[in-house]
Protein backbone atom coordinates (compact mmCIF):
# COMPACT_ATOMS: atom_id res chain seq x y z
CA UNK A 1 0.00 0.00 0.00
CA UNK A 2 1.34 3.84 -0.80
CA UNK A 3 2.35 5.86 2.02
CA UNK A 4 0.25 9.04 2.46
CA UNK A 5 3.03 11.28 2.31
CA UNK A 6 4.60 12.91 -0.61
CA UNK A 7 8.17 11.30 -1.28
CA UNK A 8 10.16 11.59 -4.55
CA UNK A 9 9.66 9.16 -7.14
CA UNK A 10 12.87 7.02 -8.44
CA UNK A 11 12.92 9.60 -11.55
CA UNK A 12 13.24 12.34 -9.01
CA UNK A 13 9.97 13.56 -10.30
CA UNK A 14 7.34 15.39 -7.73
CA UNK A 15 4.14 13.18 -6.43
CA UNK A 16 1.02 14.73 -7.53
CA UNK A 17 -1.99 15.69 -4.85
CA UNK A 18 -5.70 16.31 -5.15
CA UNK A 19 -7.22 18.35 -2.63
CA UNK A 20 -11.32 18.59 -2.40
CA UNK A 21 -12.56 21.45 -0.74
CA UNK A 22 -16.57 22.34 -0.09
CA UNK A 23 -17.87 24.92 -2.70
CA UNK A 24 -16.53 27.04 -5.25
CA UNK A 25 -13.56 29.23 -4.23
CA UNK A 26 -13.11 32.32 -5.42
CA UNK A 27 -10.47 33.74 -7.36
CA UNK A 28 -8.86 35.61 -4.73
CA UNK A 29 -8.85 32.44 -2.37
CA UNK A 30 -7.86 30.28 -5.32
CA UNK A 31 -4.74 32.78 -5.75
CA UNK A 32 -3.47 31.45 -2.06
CA UNK A 33 -2.57 28.53 -3.95
CA UNK A 34 -0.34 29.66 -6.46
CA UNK A 35 1.62 25.84 -6.86
CA UNK A 36 -1.95 24.47 -7.61
CA UNK A 37 -4.22 24.30 -10.29
CA UNK A 38 -8.01 23.90 -9.70
CA UNK A 39 -11.24 23.25 -11.19
CA UNK A 40 -14.64 23.48 -9.70
CA UNK A 41 -16.94 20.00 -10.03
CA UNK A 42 -19.78 19.36 -8.50
CA UNK A 43 -20.17 21.97 -6.02
CA UNK A 44 -16.54 20.85 -4.63
CA UNK A 45 -13.01 22.83 -5.33
CA UNK A 46 -10.35 20.56 -6.50
CA UNK A 47 -6.79 21.63 -6.17
CA UNK A 48 -4.43 19.64 -7.72
CA UNK A 49 -0.55 19.90 -8.21
CA UNK A 50 3.03 18.63 -7.49
CA UNK A 51 3.70 18.52 -3.51
CA UNK A 52 7.50 18.79 -3.04
CA UNK A 53 7.74 16.83 0.51
CA UNK A 54 6.22 16.21 4.02
CA UNK A 55 6.18 19.73 5.05
CA UNK A 56 4.78 21.43 1.79
CA UNK A 57 1.91 18.71 2.21
CA UNK A 58 1.26 19.87 5.87
CA UNK A 59 1.63 23.74 4.89
CA UNK A 60 -1.31 23.30 2.35
CA UNK A 61 -3.79 21.98 4.80
CA UNK A 62 -2.64 24.47 7.11
CA UNK A 63 -3.04 27.33 4.46
CA UNK A 64 -6.69 25.41 3.98
CA UNK A 65 -7.43 25.67 7.81
CA UNK A 66 -6.56 29.24 7.91
CA UNK A 67 -8.40 30.39 4.96
CA UNK A 68 -11.49 28.42 6.79
CA UNK A 69 -12.11 26.24 3.58
CA UNK A 70 -13.61 22.76 4.48
CA UNK A 71 -11.23 19.71 2.86
CA UNK A 72 -13.16 17.22 1.64
CA UNK A 73 -10.95 14.85 0.46
CA UNK A 74 -6.99 14.49 -0.14
CA UNK A 75 -5.85 12.10 -2.42
CA UNK A 76 -2.26 11.31 -4.20
CA UNK A 77 -2.90 10.92 -7.68
CA UNK A 78 -1.44 7.84 -9.88
CA UNK A 79 2.04 8.73 -11.78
Amino acid sequence: MPSACPRQSMGGQLVRYEIRVEGHLSETLAKAFPELGHVVMSGQTVLFGPVVDEAHLYGLLARCQSLGLRVVEMRQLPE
